[in-house]
């Protein structure tokens, strides 16, 4: 039933890939405020809001009422918790997601898009909308019938593109999903310019220099960049790169609380054009 729900989902959004109209639907500062105070929402999930700053980071890509807006592998759904509400009756949302079944799906990611789906199933009135939308390289890669899409959001992804060598196809996928004048917003762990490619594939973070010239290459333009999730106290020098910090923590309780008092990692946020 589910599944057929997203397939139905997908049909729509080919036959309407106008924007909705945009009567009663309220600010989208205050449908954001709404969502991201939603009871739905976590506690830890909360907690996470100073260091991902939201509201800040959907308001500077450009997010507006009654946009299509296909976010590019929501994992666990941190970003679906408050796009999905802020959505509902505004626009439309689509979850592209790891395949249950890919060869690129690892254990993990499958736990992950099973969960993502209990997430959805568990809570219509939050969820009901979701369209989810099965994303691959390199042969699942219409998240969106072509040229529908408003926006394309990418959170803390192209550094796993990158690892796998998928950087170019992922980003052609966002931009073959785009109508002209669509937006793609990327945000990602960010290493100092002039940083090997193999280190920065190796520890998580990747050079803005390398991350425009990735999306232009695909055909967009960079449009603005923000320092809104900058972290200055973020040294990007850590033996198990950026997993050292919240929320992975990849040593565990050695050296916790000084990871804990440098916070989540030094990001990039970037709004590219689809001319």
């Amino acid at each position: 039933m589910l599944k057929l729900r997203f397939v139905a989902g997908l049909l729509a959004l080919a036959a309407a890939s106008g924007p909705l109209p945009l009567q009663a639907q309220g600010s989208i500062d205050s449908l954001l405020d709404s969502a991201i105070a939603g009871p739905h929402r976590s506690a830890a999930n909360k907690a996470r809001d100073a260091y991902r700053r939201p509201k800040e980071t959907l308001l500077f890509l450009g997010i507006k009422p009654g946009m299509t807006v296909a976010e590019i592998w929501p994992d666990s759904g941190w970003f679906a918790e408050i796009l999905a509400p802020a959505l509902r009756d505004s626009g439309r949302y689509v979850a592209a997601q790891y395949p249950i079944e890919h060869a690129t799906t690892s254990a993990g990611r499958r736990a992950a898009r099973q969960a993502f789906d209990a997430k959805l199933r568990a809570n219509p009135a939050v969820y009901d909308k979701v369209v989810v939308s099965d994303l691959a390289a390199p042969d699942r890669l219409a998240m969106v019938p072509p040229g529908t899409a408003d926006m394309v959001l990418s959170f803390r992804s192209v550094h796993v593109w990158a690892f796998r060598g998928h950087d170019d196809v992922m980003f052609k996928a966002a931009f073959d999903a785009q109508k002209p004048g669509g937006i793609l917003g990327v945000e990602d762990h960010r290493a100092p310019e002039g940083t090997p490619k193999q280190k920065q594939v190796d520890s998580g973070y990747m050079s803005e220099s390398y991350v425009i010239a990735a999306a232009e290459k695909a055909g967009f333009r960079l449009d603005a960049r923000s320092e809104i999730n900058a972290n200055p106290r973020d040294t990007r020098d850590y033996g198990k790169g950026v997993w050292a910090l919240p929320p992975s923590f990849a040593y565990g309780e050695q050296d916790r609380a000084k990871y804990m008092a440098i916070g989540e990692s030094d990001r990039m946020t970037l709004r590219f054009v689809k001319p």
